[in-house]
């Protein structure tokens, strides 16, 4: 299943709804680990890995890995290959991936991110937060029935870790 909201409220009440005390999570956007702090709260033999770029992460970060075994902290850009291959090597599954990159800004890189990460990790539900990815969905019309019961696309097939995307560099100068 997949959850879209903007509101955190919204999106912290969709967390205590789909996680389970087993569950391995991979959260994108961890910022300074509140919506961290509340998975944690909730997993007892589950797993989370946070994953943030921002460097008022790392201290907060941190200190929540020196508490919590079942917990690791990675200072990286979701964008990047190198940081979705380290993740998806270090798991043998993911049950929820949670996205929170920005909120209401570039729905395209996050949806860009969504689509590589869950096509990746196949997870059994994802949160995203992002207010544009609202807005496109509200103000699409369809004629057709599409369905999906995963928290990934099930058109994307079994295909791995996808290689290297350039177009992630068109994007922002801070890629290289």
């Amino acid at each position: 299943m997949i959850k879209l909201s903007y509101d955190m409220k919204v999106y912290r009440q969709h967390l205590r709804e789909v996680l389970e005390k087993t569950d391995n999570v991979v959260e994108l956007g961890s910022h300074v680990g509140k919506s961290s702090e509340l998975i944690l709260y909730r997993l007892t033999t589950g797993t989370l890995i946070s994953i943030d770029n921002s460097p008022e992460a790392i201290e907060p970060m941190e200190k929540l890995s020196r508490y919590n075994d079942n917990f690791r902290f990675i200072s990286g850009d979701v964008r990047l290959h190198e940081t979705l291959e380290e993740v998806a090597k270090s798991i043998d599954r993911c049950d929820v991936l949670s996205i929170d990159l920005g909120g209401g800004y570039h729905p395209d890189t996050v949806f860009k991110v969504y689509y590589i990460w869950a096509s990746t990790l196949k997870p059994r539900d994802v949160l995203i937060r992002n207010q544009g990815l609202i807005d496109f969905v509200n103000s699409a019309q369809y004629d057709e029935e599409f369905e999906s019961s995963e928290g990934w696309l099930e058109t994307c097939g079994d295909q791995g870790i996808p290689p290297q995307i350039k177009e992630f560099s068109l994007w922002t100068d801070r890629l290289e």
